[in-house]
């Protein structure tokens, strides 16, 4: 249970933050305080959960084989839980300005490609320096993991709103600063990503078990 409570945390302020920054009209800085968010979160929670707050996290280290088919089950349904109760903490406290419609993607393609390209990198990330043996015990992980996000959403951000998480993406729907028309966009690029990383860490680790 401590675990679950843990993912639901995190990822609760990770979507929040996502959420009123953006309405807040942070503009350039909201990827600073999303990054900032995620590391401090995964600091303080990495102990516990493994510090996923994020489904597509979850299914890379499900490939990656460290967590259950049932373990991963219960972080998906509470990190979903907890960017629907962000989504509507940031209703509550900025209500004026959440958008009464979204605009869909320019380029679903270049969306799909962006947020694939974003979510692997992050998932890659995670896997190398949270679950690596030959990085076990580290101290830097919580700002690797941060800082890709940081960099993936400067990068990409422009082109596919750079969630790099289903169930941001799920918040960003729920608060019409994404078009519920892309969010298939979100999902198949995401978990495109996170399951291509796990792929490619059971391949360059064959006797990281």
């Amino acid at each position: 249970m401590r675990k679950l409570i843990t993912e639901f945390i995190a990822t609760f302020f990770l979507v929040l933050t996502v959420g009123l920054t953006v309405t807040g009209g942070k503009g350039d800085f909201a990827p600073l305080a999303i990054g900032s968010v995620l590391m401090v979160m995964i600091f303080a929670g990495g102990h516990i959960s493994g510090a996923h707050y994020n489904p597509a996290v979850t299914l890379a280290v499900l490939i990656r084989g460290r967590i259950s088919i049932s373990g991963a089950a219960g972080y998906w349904i509470v990190q979903f839980i907890a960017a629907f109760a962000a989504a509507y903490t940031v209703m509550f406290l900025m209500g004026d300005k959440v958008p009464s419609e979204a605009a869909a993607m320019a380029d679903a393609t270049h969306g799909l490609v962006a947020e694939l390209i974003g979510t692997f990198a992050l998932a890659y990330v995670v896997l190398n320096v949270a679950t690596a043996k030959g990085n076990s015990g580290n101290s830097f992980y919580g700002l690797a993991i941060g800082f890709t996000v940081l960099n993936m959403a400067y990068a990409l951000g422009g082109i596919s709103g750079g969630a790099f998480n289903p169930a941001v993406a799920t918040g960003i729907s729920l608060l019409h600063l994404a078009s519920w028309s892309d969010f298939w966009v979100f999902l198949v690029g995401c978990f495109g990503g996170g399951a291509l990383a796990g792929v490619i860490f059971r391949i360059n680790n064959p006797d990281d078990k």
